[in-house]
C-alpha cells in the first residue's frame, strides 16, 4: 500500500502550491498533497482545512492523522511524515524511496526532495488500506 502512496505523491511533482489547496490544476499545500497521495491509493477521508500557513496546534494535526492512519516509523515509501519547520510551522509530507514529496511554498510548487530532511519528525503515519 505504501508503495501506491508514493508512486501518487511523485505523480504530483510539479503541481502549483496553494494554500489550502485540493487540486493538482489549481494547487495543492502540504496537507492536499498527503491527501492526493492517500487518495491514490484508495482513501477517500475527509480533508482539513481552515488552517493559516503558519501557526496550528501541533498536537490538534497528530491527533486528526492518528484518527485516520497508523503509526509508522517513516523509513518506508509512502509514509506521511509531519516535521517542524520553524517556530510556530509544521509541515507535512510524503516519503518515497529516495526522500520526500512535499509542497515548497517558497518555490510555489510540489517538490521531489532527496533525502530526508533534518527538520524535527513530529510524527510518522502509515495508510493501510482503510478509511
Amino acid at each position: 500500500m505504501g508503495e501506491r502512496v508514493a508512486v501518487a505523491a511523485l505523480a504530483l511533482v510539479g503541481a502549483p502550491f496553494r494554500l489550502h489547496g485540493r487540486d493538482v490544476a489549481s494547487g495543492l499545500d502540504c496537507i492536499g498533497v498527503i491527501a492526493a497521495a492517500l487518495r491514490g491509493a484508495g482513501w477517500v477521508g475527509e480533508v482539513p482545512s481552515g488552517y493559516a500557513l503558519r501557526g496550528g496546534d501541533p498536537a490538534a494535526v497528530i491527533a486528526r492523522l492518528d484518527a485516520v492512519l497508523a503509526r509508522g516509523d517513516g523509513g518506508a515509501a509512502g509514509d506521511v511524515l509531519l516535521f517542524r519547520v520553524g517556530p510556530g510551522q509544521i509541515h507535512g509530507a510524503v516519503r518515497t524511496g529516495a526522500g520526500i514529496v512535499h509542497a515548497d511554498a517558497g518555490l510555489r510548487r510540489v517538490v521531489a526532495r532527496p533525502g530526508v530532511p533534518d527538520w524535527l519528525r513530529l510524527g510518522a503515519w502509515r495508510y493501510e488500506g482503510r478509511g
